[in-house]
């Protein structure tokens, strides 16, 4: 008899655009063949998964994973081996390596660097700069490009943006939708006193509320004047949560799981600086305040911003210490247990990790369990205990904030265009993952 597909996923729970119910899926090609009752169905691997739930492949669009010329605490294998263990298929990764990702030249560099050799799919931000304002047009319809990325605040060399004017220009060069980190620099720089030498606790001090709703309201402004479509990433105040409200128009949203899950100044108290990022983890209020954006669906998607320097960065005393901590692979199992607490519900989290991603950032073929698309699907276990250990992460740098922390859901299995690249805690076989394709800049 012939066999029909590759895959067959029997008995799952899928999680989709339609809501959730008991089905089966066929994959052949990778891509998804057939949706429904398929157990008379031959192929050429049958895999029970009867009490697990199938969700779209969760993309986690920022991603630091600093290849080239860091990769002393990570690298595109490393980072993509941490993101597949986690339930991640897709990632956007951030151009502030070493060099820095700014032109044609280094952004191919880096997409041939991930092909086949990542373990998930990829897509790479370029920089927006004041030196490459003229080629914006055409690096963000590169293949591979997620799109431009521009430092308003808080980076280092040419990938700082702090002046309107500069920004402006880069505005009116963007057609696509272009990703900002919102921190005011001039602030920032006048504030630097408030940093207590030692004292993490003062790390969201320093770098206030007011810093990054400045940003935000100058980016927004400058945005709605231009007419184009601009994404506030890593959202961490209540005031901008409650602005952005106003301006869903022009600017979409991103929130990450450790602005979700840690608060100030227990975080700082516990883990000292590895709790430090940029923007910093800041207190309960502000914390309830982005769930509220959450769930009066302000907030558009979840991305990790995971970002890992080596314990011996982190151990500096502050502020000398490096700003970043892991993300990726904690970011499935994080959220799932705030799915369990009922903090969201799972089809809010579809949206927010794959559906909303694929929306807001034009891309093809995925972020839907649907006939024709990419077989890409996180397999979870939402009844599954673990707790997160340093042991378990994948990432070069061998630690996370969460070391100790029991959650409820678990990742139990990565398919990325119908390949099982991750079962039950293993990464299966070689990698091959490839760039993203974007409905707005395929080829002709």
């Amino acid at each position: 008899m012939t066999i029909a597909y590759d895959t067959l996923l029997l008995g799952a729970e899928v999680v989709n655009q339609d809501g959730r119910g008991i089905r089966d899926l066929a994959l052949k090609g990778g891509r998804i063949a057939a949706i429904g009752a398929l157990g008379g169905v031959r192929a050429a691997e049958i895999i029970d998964c009867k009490g697990l739930t199938i969700l779209p492949g969760v993309i986690d669009t920022q991603v630091h994973f600093r290849e080239p010329g860091l990769t002393h605490k990570e690298d595109l294998e490393t980072g993509s081996r941490a993101a597949v263990m986690g339930g991640v298929t897709a990632v956007f990764e951030m151009p502030n390596t070493n060099p820095n990702t700014v032109s044609a030249e280094t952004l191919a560099a880096k997409v041939a660097a991930g092909h086949h050799r990542m373990h998930c799919d990829f897509a790479f931000f370029v920089g927006g700069t004041a030196e490459n304002i003229e080629e914006i047009p055409a690096l963000e319809k590169l293949p591979g490009a997620a799109g431009i990325k521009v430092f308003i605040g808080s980076s280092t060399g040419n990938l700082l943006v702090e002046d309107d004017e500069n920004l402006a220009k880069i505005l009116n060069k963007i057609t696509r939708r272009a990703s900002f980190h919102c921190e005011d620099e001039m602030r920032l720089r006048a504030r630097m006193d408030h940093r207590v030498p030692g004292d993490p606790r003062s790390h969201p001090v320093w770098r206030d509320e007011t810093a990054a709703l400045l940003a935000t309201q100058r980016l927004v402004t400058l945005a709605r004047r231009l007419g184009k479509r601009v994404h506030v990433l890593h959202l961490s105040t209540g005031e901008e949560m409650e602005w952005l409200a106003g301006h869903k128009d022009v600017a979409s949203v991103e929130v990450t799981p450790h602005h979700l899950t840690l608060a100030a100044p227990d975080c700082y108290e516990r883990l000292g600086t590895y709790a430090q990022m940029n923007p910093p983890v800041r207190d309960a209020a502000h914390r309830e305040k982005l769930w509220w954006g959450v769930n009066q669906g302000i907030a558009d998607i979840l991305g990790s911003d995971h970002a890992p320097h080596t314990r011996e960065e982190k151990d500096h005393a502050y502020p000398a210490s490096h700003s970043g901590m892991t993300g990726v692979q904690t970011l499935v199992p994080t959220m799932l247990d705030h799915v369990n607490a009922g903090r969201l519900t799972l089809e809010r989290f579809v949206d927010m990790s794959s559906a909303g991603p694929a929306r807001l950032f034009n891309i093809a073929a995925k972020g839907r369990i649907a006939v024709g698309y990419d077989a890409d699907l996180t397999i979870v276990d939402m009844k599954r205990r673990e707790t997160i250990t340093n042991r378990w992460i994948a990432s070069k740098c061998g630690w996370t904030p969460y070391d100790g922390v029991a959650v409820t859901g678990w990742p139990v299995g990565t398919f990325v265009r119908g390949t099982k690249v991750m079962w039950q805690g293993e990464v299966c076989g070689p990698s091959r993952g490839e760039a993203v394709r974007f409905a707005d800049s395929l080829p002709a």
